[in-house]
């Protein structure tokens, strides 16, 4: 029987729907950190450094839904053991292999491009940042240690790559602070996922690795490690000149409250297994990053103009 036009319309808008999906949008709040050097060289005003910051952020967003495709066609067999994540377009066949090749591929072409054509430097880390989650998909998330070794790095090149697109300078304090905060979410990722799933080491073979006791054992030492980090950073006189403002360390009380109200969701509520939805879902923690940005921004602004 011939398919009418409805039928085709239909067919081609659960297509696209099915890859919007697999793109994980909720996911993409991980690339705001490619903002935190336009934020922190006080140039959020500059509207067109904060275009290219802008841009930046949606090549991020274009590359990881790329690369969240080709993990999904990659684990569709593993994932469709897994309670939740057989809901995916991929894994329950709602999206075919065929659609799914094919976006990936244009997705991934479309972003390294415009990456190159934005900032030749940008599209270098782009680049690395592609390849780097295309190693970890097929080998590295399997290697205990590594696994969360790479997701903290992708974090840093996010935030470097938002640094050389705005032609700033790179701060170790922010690579510093970035790849500590990133390693304890990538941790209490792994404990949830550890302490939830009945099979666990069905669903990810380097959780075999792992143990509760030992993954704890790692919060217990980049957790304070990142507060130190923070701590230092804010009362640092390279960052007060940069910054323009003695008073950063009034913004220590948010990250210490952030920190223990995560660690009270992982440990009391079994959240934790996704960062991103822990964040958008518990309004504390919420609320919390909300008054940290806004108090970080109202210093800078009240400090003058950078230094």
């Amino acid at each position: 029987m011939a398919r009418t036009a409805v039928d085709v319309w239909t067919s081609r808008a659960s297509t696209l729907a099915g890859i919007v999906v697999s793109m994980r949008p909720r996911q993409w709040i991980k690339n705001l950190v490619v903002f935190a050097a336009l934020i922190f060289a006080k140039k959020w005003m500059d509207l067109p450094l904060a275009g290219r910051a802008a841009a930046a952020f949606g090549l991020f967003c274009l590359a990881s839904g790329s690369v969240y495709i080709i993990n999904d066609l990659f684990d569709a067999d593993r994932d469709r053991k897994h309670p939740l994540k057989a809901r995916r377009p991929i894994a329950s066949k709602a999206l075919g292999t065929l659609p799914a090749v094919t976006a990936a591929i244009l997705l991934l072409t479309l972003s390294l491009m415009a990456g190159f054509a934005l900032f030749p430097a940008f599209g270098a880390v782009l680049l690395a940042y592609v390849a780097l989650n295309l190693v970890y998909s097929f080998w590295l998330k399997e290697v205990v240690i590594i696994d969360v070794m790479v997701i903290a790095s992708g974090f840093v090149l996010r935030a470097v790559g938002g640094a050389l697109v705005i032609n700033v300078p790179i701060s170790h304090w922010l690579v510093m602070c970035t790849i500590l905060l990133s390693l304890f979410l990538a941790l209490c990722k792994r404990r949830q996922e550890l302490a939830s799933l009945d099979n666990a080491r069905v669903h990810r073979v380097s959780l075999q690795d792992y143990s509760l006791d030992f993954i704890d054992q790692m919060i217990n030492v980049v957790t304070p490690s990142t507060l130190v980090a923070y701590i230092l950073y804010s009362v640092s006189p390279e960052v007060e000149t940069k910054l323009g403002t003695r008073h950063l360390y009034l913004t220590v009380p948010f990250v210490l409250y952030g920190i223990f109200r995560y660690l009270y969701l992982v440990h009391r509520k079994g959240g934790g297994g996704s960062p991103t939805q822990t964040l958008l879902t518990d309004l504390p923690l919420l609320a919390c990053v909300g008054l940290w940005a806004l108090t970080v921004v109202v210093l800078m602004s009240l400090g003058g103009g950078p230094a």
